[in-house]
């Protein structure tokens, strides 16, 4: 089974220096149908002003992480972690016992454009902690490279939770398959571009979540399309 969230339905709004697109509840916007998806709970696409930002604030037993599609996303925060996130760069913070973070756009002059993932993790009071990693585009093309998971496989950002991240970008025709076992689940988040998942049409920034089903077929309808794949119990 496959429930497609398309783009245009998604809550959010404009906040004068941020433009915020909701997949899920978040904040004053609320969906009983759209709560989250397994142990995956925010989705943001954000596009931030040149030279604005979040200021500090706080989080707890949350794994949060920022995928930055262009631009480029200044970050610090109380655990040391301090840099700046661009794109094909994957950053996870674990807030646990509760961290302070705050994020601005990098540039005076350009937008930068994300995507804010929170995960719910597999215990309270996890000691805090940061970390960063570039996976250059050739390590995505044509294939799913694996970019966050539980144990850090694969030179994967290490999550505390049951989830298997994937990163890919595909030609134009291309294709790429993923096979499901019995009680996994799977959401698929398009970045750019456009493709077929299992017969059924997602277009930029489209989601899907995937249940009862053992295999995924993922076909580009669209050159340099790319797409985020989660593997959730």
């Amino acid at each position: 089974m496959i429930k497609i969230r398309r783009a245009n339905e998604r809550g959010g709004g404009n906040y004068g220096w941020l433009t915020t697109s909701y997949t899920f509840s978040f904040n004053d916007y609320y969906d009983e149908r759209f709560m989250g998806f397994r142990d995956l709970r925010v989705i943001n696409e954000d596009f931030v002003d040149a030279g604005r930002g979040f200021p500090t604030h706080g989080h707890a037993d949350m794994e949060i992480l920022t995928y930055v599609i262009e631009g480029a996303l200044a970050h610090k925060d109380s655990s040391g972690g301090d840099g700046v996130i661009r794109p094909h760069e994957i950053q996870r913070m674990s807030a646990g016992t509760g961290i302070r973070h705050s994020e601005a756009n990098a540039s005076d002059t350009e937008k930068v454009h994300l995507l804010q993932i929170w995960i719910l993790p597999e215990a309270k009071g996890i000691a805090p902690g940061y970390e960063q990693k570039y996976f250059a585009p050739e390590e995505k093309q044509g294939k799913l490279k694996l970019i966050a998971s539980r144990g850090g496989d694969d030179n994967s950002v290490a999550i505390n939770q049951d989830v298997a991240v994937y990163s890919s970008i595909l030609s134009d025709n291309e294709k790429v398959s993923h096979g499901l076992p019995e009680n996994r689940y799977s959401w698929i988040q398009v970045v750019k571009g456009s493709l077929e998942l299992n017969g059924e049409t997602l277009n930029s920034s489209d989601g899907a979540a995937v249940s009862e089903e053992t295999s995924l077929e993922i076909k580009a309808l669209e050159n340099e399309t790319e797409f985020l794949l989660f593997d959730l119990a």
